[in-house]
């Protein structure tokens, strides 16, 4: 749970988007923030961000590639020796790439799953020992609602959201009682470079400001479950529970595919 102590929290993908404002409205509140991603500019701009507004916290940058198993290893003890084991690690790298029915590929597949699944794993498999070793610290998952139910055009980067609301629901399991906090995040659509990609109207289309709100509240409270904006995520929770005909029948009338 997120506390109102100063904390150290660790942000993968903090240098756009989601990671970008949540890392912004962190550092806001005091805490000491690590921004993580591949690319050291974008998060150099994070990190000069914090200086500019004059923001309470503090913000480092730490940049490695996520789908690299040695280097995310080596970018926690990094951070271990610099600051310590962090009180909360924000998973939130992730990559988006429609993929109509046309342009099946196994290639496109196998790269969101690098990122958006493995790359989660090969983190957790880093931070894991050392927050079980020590008895507390928060972890939070990013997926989407995507990961719901099939949609069109979403089968790479559904199905690897997909998996990541699988992984963490057992995770979650496991550690229950053992002072790991594990959470799941599920945002509707964020305007994000990533977003930026679809060519369709976005339902419920928010700000990566108001999603930053959203996931912080959800953390300081106790539901395993952080998913917005609540309308549109109540919606997609709804949709699972119809069985496929109506669901088939409904898709196609929503999107004429």
């Amino acid at each position: 749970m997120l506390k109102d102590s100063k904390q150290l929290i660790w942000i993968t993908g903090g240098g756009t988007g989601i990671g970008r404002a949540t890392a912004l409205a962190f550092a806001a509140q005091g805490h000491r923030v690590v921004v993580s991603g591949r690319r050291e500019e974008p998060l150099q701009a994070v990190s000069d961000s914090v200086r500019e507004q004059g923001l309470s916290g503090s913000l480092g940058i730490l940049a490695f590639d996520v789908t690299d198993t040695a280097d995310a290893q080596g970018a926690f003890e990094t951070l271990c020796r610099r600051e310590g084991v962090p009180d909360l690690v924000m998973l939130s790298a992730g990559n988006h790439q429609p993929m109509p029915v046309s342009e099946l590929s196994v290639d496109s597949c196998r790269a969101l799953m690098e990122v958006n699944y493995f790359g989660i794993l090969n983190v957790l498999e880093a931070v894991l020992p050392a927050m079980r070793e020590r008895g507390q610290g928060t972890l939070a998952l990013v997926s989407s609602v995507a990961g719901y139910r099939g949609l069109p055009t979403a089968g790479a980067y559904g199905g690897s959201k997909a998996a990541v609301i699988n992984l963490a629901e057992s995770l979650a399991c496991e550690l229950n009682g053992t002072g790991i906090d594990l959470r799941l995040i599920n945002p509707g659509f964020v305007r994000t470079p990533l977003t930026d990609r679809n060519d369709f109207e976005m339902p419920c289309l928010i700000e990566p400001e108001e999603a930053a709100e959203a996931i912080i509240k959800g953390l300081r409270g106790r539901g395993f479950e952080i998913c917005f904006p609540t309308g549109f995520a109540m919606i997609m929770k709804l949709m699972r529970l119809l069985p496929y005909r109506l669901y088939f029948s409904l898709i196609k009338r929503k999107t004429g595919l």
